[in-house]
């Protein structure tokens, strides 16, 4: 059963976080901590998180500060970035064991606050995870979120739909060919910027999600197997 967790960010404020064990019997060693887009107990974040555990990956969520007071504007950047420094630590201390390993990453902003925050530096990650990469404002192409990239130095796992307002992947792939180590575009093809598909496709919503999840888990796992063997 997912179990919360108090985060302190700062002395005044404090924000939640939801943990989600691996299945016991397919544990796999890594802990991955998602960042939301629309808050955490959204459907989709809550749909990838129990997927992700029942393939045995320990799922972490949490609420940015502005959500986690019912404010909608997201905060400055700064404020949303120490939250996800806050949140790396508290999960490091608390649901980690000797030997896991671990991944951040996240939906679409979540995802994009994350990737700043490694590549400004966050020791012994196993690689990031991008739900729906936000590479850009919907119809503002040039102004691409994708400059940081590069600094990353863990593997990148993007999972994009193919009619993705906020960046197709067409517009990725210049960018992830580039990255060292190689980065990992997972196509969603009909998907939107949360992956929904449109009916008559002859495939299912329910589908959809599960071939995704079965992707990450499986590169969370080489990627876990590849950080035990350093």
């Amino acid at each position: 059963m997912p179990e919360r967790l108090r985060v302190e960010v700062s002395p005044q404020e404090s924000t939640t976080a939801i943990v989600y064990p691996a299945a016991a019997k397919h544990r796999a060693g890594v802990a991955l901590i998602l960042g939301h887009g629309a808050g955490q107990t959204s459907d989709f974040m809550k749909s990838f998180a129990v997927g992700l555990a029942a393939r045995g990956i320990d799922i972490a969520t949490f609420n940015f500060l502005y959500r986690e007071q019912g404010r909608r504007i997201p905060d400055p950047n700064d404020r949303l970035e120490a939250c996800w420094r806050t949140v790396i630590d508290a999960v490091r201390t608390r649901i980690t064991s000797d030997g896991d390993a671990l991944a951040i990453g996240g939906k679409s902003m979540g995802g994009r606050i994350a990737s700043q925050v490694a590549a400004a530096g966050i020791s012994g990650l196993a690689g990031l995870v991008f739900l729906g990469y936000p590479l850009h404002p919907p119809g503002r192409p040039d102004r691409l979120r994708s400059k940081h990239l590069s600094a990353i130095r863990a593997p990148m796992l993007f999972v994009q739909g193919s009619r993705d307002p906020f960046g197709t992947p067409e517009e990725l792939r210049p960018i992830t060919s580039s990255l060292q180590p190689a980065a990992d575009l997972y196509v969603v093809e009909g998907g939107d910027h949360s992956f929904k598909v449109r009916k008559g496709t002859g495939v299912s919503q329910e589908d959809v999600y599960r071939a995704i999840q079965d992707h990450i888990a499986a590169r969370l796992r080489e990627a876990a197997a590849v950080m035990k063997a350093r």
